[in-house]
């Protein structure tokens, strides 16, 4: 392995790395990173033969199913429980604001407060509004982890790849 090489895979690993905290921390796109990781290092990484490519087209079918599940599943979900569109563009909003007045926590506290008073607006008594707050919440909960275990998911198989090749 040549300085290149060993540059090439640390910074995807470090990417990658990245990506797996992006998942948890808002604002980082962390499927993307992870793919990108794994990219980077199939073009310009060490690696032999054909491995480098069967790695990067299963980091890309992860992130293809992770992203489309990700949404599909909590959505469904979240129809299911009657929770509107309004109400989560309204806590998207106040979440938005709150990541801005409130470092680290703000995101959060906002998105649920926001969601919190849609709802509050929506049925007009707040024991009806904090039940689809939760379903909601649940909904966002669910996508986190289905996005977690695809950044994992495409982690374990760069390892794998990285160990092979």
């Amino acid at each position: 392995m040549t300085d290149s090489d060993g540059l090439v895979t640390i910074l995807c690993g470090v990417t990658i790395v990245i990506g797996v905290c992006g998942v948890i921390v808002p604002m980082i796109p962390g499927l993307i990173l992870c793919w990108l990781g794994v990219l980077v290092w199939a073009f310009f990484g060490d690696g032999a033969g054909v491995g480098r490519w069967v790695v990067l087209g299963l980091a890309t079918v992860i992130t293809l199913l992770g992203t489309t599940v990700k949404y599909l599943w909590p959505g469904r979900n979240l129809k299911r429980s009657g929770v509107p569109n309004l109400s989560l563009l309204a806590g998207g909003v106040l979440g938005i604001v709150g990541f801005f007045v409130v470092p680290v926590v703000g995101l959060v506290l906002g998105f649920v407060l926001g969601l919190w008073l849609a709802e509050l607006a929506r049925l007009g008594e707040a024991r009806l509004a904090w039940p689809s707050t939760k379903h909601a919440l649940q909904a966002v909960g669910l996508a986190l982890l289905v996005e977690l275990a695809a950044a994992l998911s495409i982690t374990g198989v760069w390892l794998v790849g990285l160990v092979l090749t």
